[in-house]
């Protein structure tokens, strides 16, 4: 059996246990699936990726949550680059092989890290506002009263999500989420999980304050979500949320209700580009079991 290295970095955030964990694998080349999926489920956090090499890109990563492998994670993204950095990479730009695509990674002097997502896509979808609001345990008429103007749609910038805005933060506090019932209506609309916001944030610079579950990937609630957010503030674009000109950059607030606060940082130009720092909390080692053994990993 072989020891490699892990880590836990902490997303969107340079506190150390806030914003998202998300587990970072530095040298995943020689990790079969079985073994990727292993190790993902022994992290226990949302996602955890694994760094590989690429004929394509400067870098090659899989995502996989505690139960499936995913095409694309913004928190462990910004995790594993933030990661990088501490080790030595320099700030510029590098370029990163994903399921979905070889992505530009650009990592600033001060150490935040941007991520350039995919082109957006925006369809709106006919599900009901009761449907939506038995699901997040929300008001109806909250959903309904806030989405006048920007209606229920899935938007994705790398992985879908439908996106459900509502009246009050205290809306968004008090949901009640019915993980089946999330779940069945993910699937219905080809969606990876339900991302709840309001303008109604907490802090006076931040644009939204938002929630988001997505209990069919493993992941009942996420404390930060970088891929939601990205496809959140291209969804706001396309449906022309804001009277003035889309601000230069979107604060994202989100986790507080899971006390692991996190800000994510969008700026919409010829890309979307979501972007935050990350601090490591945890560095170890872990043992993985041989390819055809069926054993508990030890940490």
């Amino acid at each position: 059996m072989e020891t490699i290295r892990v880590l836990q970095v902490d997303a969107f955030t340079d506190e150390p246990l806030t914003g998202n964990p998300a587990g970072v694998v530095p040298n995943a080349d020689d990790l079969s699936d079985d073994q990727m999926r292993a190790i993902a489920a022994e992290m226990a956090v949302s996602e955890t990726a694994f760094l590989r090499s690429s004929e394509d890109a400067d870098r090659r990563v899989r995502y996989f949550t505690p139960t499936q492998e995913v095409d694309l994670c913004g928190h462990a993204t910004i995790g594993s680059f933030a990661h990088l950095h501490d080790e030595g990479l320099e700030p510029g730009t590098t370029t990163l092989e994903t399921n979905v695509g070889v992505l530009e990674i650009e990592v600033a002097d001060d150490g935040t890290v941007w991520m350039t997502q995919d082109e957006p896509t925006i369809r709106e979808v006919d599900v009901g506002y009761d449907r939506v609001a038995d699901a997040l345990g929300v008001d109806a008429a909250a959903l309904e009263g806030a989405s006048a103007d920007i209606p229920l749609a899935v938007s994705s910038t790398g992985l879908p999500f439908l996106i459900a805005p509502i009246t009050y933060l205290s809306d968004v506090g008090n949901a009640e989420p019915d993980m089946a019932a999330i779940e069945a209506l993910s699937d219905a609309v080809d969606a990876a999980g339900i991302y709840l916001f309001t303008f109604d944030a907490l802090e006076p610079g931040s644009t939204l304050h938002g929630r988001m579950f997505a209990p069919g990937a493993g992941v009942p609630e996420d404390p930060v979500t970088g891929t939601a957010s990205g496809a959140v503030c291209a969804y706001l674009d396309h449906f022309g949320a804001f009277d003035d000109d889309l601000p230069e950059e979107l604060r994202l607030e989100q986790g507080h209700y899971v006390d692991r606060p996190g800000l994510v940082r969008v700026r919409l130009d010829d890309a979307v580009r979501v972007g935050g720092r990350g601090v490591t909390a945890l560095d170890g080692s872990i043992v993985v079991p041989a390819d055809d053994e069926d054993e508990i990993l030890e940490a």
